[in-house]
């Protein structure tokens, strides 16, 4: 909005006042931004644009962005760290928690290094998409929810297990991924202060293992 005032010839004063439209962004631009802001994007991240399918589809075809997956697009340059995978699982499927071997490389615990992503989902509607190596562990109610922690990765906003929820459910599930793991877990989580013995213990109740984990704290603490 711009304004002019100046004196009339009776000395009043005149002011008007001109509005300027604003300019509204093409939905690419509004694409390029939701790249700039998330290492990996999809079509909802582009706000206010109704249907921004095919001008992604359009801008992928010219190199302007780059098709990582179905439904997903990046920037050819984008930076990415090593938790990526992490983004991807959430971008792919939503409502999901990043959980076990995933989770314990991600608050640094242990050696492991998955070659494919653990998510725990509070039930089986999922369409498995081939192109991204990912494993799901199911359960609901307080198995699920408790632990729950929200950490923002290249932009995006990833639901992880706490530490001392994730060595729970690595002794829940060590038929799965191997006792060793999880004893190697707890061990290593311990000795870097992930958790206290407190933290452990709510959460081996919530998932019912706390005569298995006993015997193992009671060993790290002697």
């Amino acid at each position: 909005m711009t304004s002019q005032i100046w004196l009339n010839k009776e000395n009043i004063v005149v002011c008007i006042l001109k509005y300027e439209p604003r300019k509204m962004k093409t939905i690419r631009e509004k694409a390029l931004e939701a790249a700039r802001n998330r290492s990996v994007f999809r079509a909802c991240d582009v706000r206010d644009a109704t249907d921004p399918r095919s001008t992604l589809r359009r801008m992928a075809a010219e190199g302007e962005i780059v098709r990582v997956g179905r439904g997903l697009y990046a920037l050819p340059d984008a930076e990415v760290s090593a938790n990526h995978a992490l983004v991807q699982a959430t971008k792919r499927y939503p409502g999901g928690v990043i959980c076990l071997t995933s989770a314990l490389f991600f608050h640094e615990i242990g050696t492991q290094m998955p070659y494919e992503t653990w998510m725990m989902r509070p039930d089986r509607k999922v369409t498995l998409n081939r192109e991204f190596p990912i494993r799901f562990v199911y359960c609901t109610g307080a198995a699920f929810t408790h632990g729950i922690e929200t950490h923002r990765i290249e932009g995006t906003e990833v639901r992880i297990y706490s530490s001392a929820k994730t060595v729970a459910d690595c002794f829940k599930y060590r038929n799965k991924i191997g006792l060793d793991v999880a004893t190697e877990a707890l061990r290593e989580g311990w000795r870097a202060k992930r958790f206290t013995m407190d933290e452990l213990w709510k959460a081996a109740g919530v998932c019912r293992v706390q005569s298995i984990l006993q015997p193992y704290m009671e060993m790290l603490v002697q």
